[in-house]
């Protein structure tokens, strides 16, 4: 499915950028943003959507994603009464001390291991959560020392699950082979709904068809079949979340049969496209 380039600025005085309960549950947001975002939500269950996983949390989550990975606002649907804390930040934000001062070494490797997002849970999750609804109600230094404390009591804990979401690739990169593959992902994004010749796409990118698919799984790791497919059943899984049925998501996304459809869906996502649906009407976690 396309995402939505999200423009994100510090809160003044500020090096981050702070939301509470932005009261979005009505509003499918699948976005990104190059920075680094922490979310916390309590009160509530519903679907955690980051990159290519899909899984359902409940009563609370609190995640911390990386630059450019593709998700879902984590109140979307949600009709509970619920609280929401956003902290969003620039990779630098810390400048050079996150690499060079041994102090900050922990916290390092958290946000390399969060580039691909991270769910915590336990006593972590109850923690920390704490500790980020309390950051709007403090001065900017101490709000600044609390946010640190809190990456760090993330950083040395064992309660977490790498989620494997992927950054989009090419984002704000200049260089040809980048910019050929964001030209080709628009095509894929815009025109998933129909069939997208191997020709079409090989020309958007100003290469032969043998040179394309050497350049495509050189950038990708995948195949442009792969790719396709790939992108038809993120967007079929948001079609199926919003009460769509398996033979409306399977058309509506390009698939020519829906026998087919349940083997790619399979394929991609681990289960079949029924199941997927069931399992996140009943609220079941996987």
């Amino acid at each position: 499915m396309r995402s939505t380039l999200e423009q994100i600025r510090p809160d003044a005085g500020s090096s981050f950028r702070l939301l509470l309960t932005p009261h979005l549950s009505d509003v499918f947001l699948w976005h990104y943003h190059p920075e680094y975002e922490v979310v916390y939500i309590d009160g509530a269950s519903g679907t955690r959507h980051v990159g290519d996983h899909v899984s359902r949390y409940e009563g609370s989550d609190l995640v911390f994603i990386g630059p450019n990975v593709p998700h879902l606002n984590f109140d979307y649907g949600v009709a509970t009464d619920y609280r929401k804390v956003v902290v969003q930040l620039a990779p630098d934000f810390l400048g050079d001390a996150l690499r060079e001062r041994p102090e900050f070494a922990d916290i390092a490797a958290l946000f390399e291991r969060a580039r691909t997002g991270v769910a915590f849970h336990g006593r972590t999750k109850s923690t920390v959560g704490r500790q980020l609804t309390r950051l709007a109600g403090l001065p900017p230094f101490e709000r600044f020392v609390l946010l640190l404390r809190a990456f760090q009591r993330l950083a040395v804990s064992d309660e977490w699950t790498a989620l494997g979401g992927e950054a989009l690739v090419g984002v704000h990169d200049p260089h040809e082979d980048q910019q050929r593959l964001a030209q080709v992902s628009r095509l894929v994004a815009e025109q998933y709904g129909r069939r997208i010749e191997l020709r079409e796409a090989a020309s958007t990118a100003h290469l032969t068809e043998a040179a394309f698919c050497r350049f495509f799984k050189r950038m990708t790791r995948r195949t442009f079949t792969e790719f396709v497919n790939q992108v038809r059943v993120h967007e079929a899984q948001r079609l199926l979340l919003t009460d769509h049925s398996v033979t409306e998501a399977a058309f509506a996304c390009g698939f020519e049969s829906v026998a087919y459809f349940t083997r790619v869906f399979r394929r991609v996502a681990g289960e079949n496209p029924l199941a997927f649906k069931q399992r996140h009407r009943s609220g079941t976690a996987r």
